[in-house]
């Protein structure tokens, strides 16, 4: 009986007890990203954006998006009312604005703009994903 509870307990733990892995800023992500030899989601946000908010309380806390996000990604979220340091070349006329980037920072496609709903955003990371394993070449 002990056995099944804390099963169940764990199970009920992993399934909505997990967050997305957060780097701290743009610049260590960036240095992950290249040590891991992963794409970066680099996401500029606004704390005051009603779709900023929902993005962040429905999609980027879904199970799914969250074990994809930290098995195959390295994240990383700046709030643009916090003045972040990141490349402005980076910056979109709207917020949230989703980028998938190469380890060295390049853009893979343009900025993934609103709160997408997690089904398309599920789809969007595996299109980069595999775009991603096609564009890098493999370490030994």
């Amino acid at each position: 009986m002990v056995k099944i509870v804390f099963i169940l307990m764990f199970s009920v733990f992993a399934l909505f007890g997990a967050d997305i892995k957060w780097e701290k800023d743009y610049a260590s992500a960036l240095k992950r990203s290249k040590a891991l030899h992963k794409p970066m989601m680099f996401i500029i946000s606004n704390h005051h954006c009603h779709f900023c908010v929902q993005f962040e309380t429905t999609t980027l806390k879904d199970p799914k998006v969250v074990q994809k996000l930290n098995a195959d990604y390295v994240s990383a979220i700046v709030f643009i009312d916090e003045n972040p340091l990141f490349p402005r070349e980076l910056a979109v006329g709207g917020t949230p604005g989703t980028w998938f980037l190469k380890s060295n920072g390049e853009p893979m496609f343009e900025p993934v703009m609103g709160a997408i709903d997690a089904e398309n955003f599920l789809n969007a990371l595996d299109i980069v994903k595999k775009e991603y394993s096609k564009s890098t070449p493999k370490s030994n």
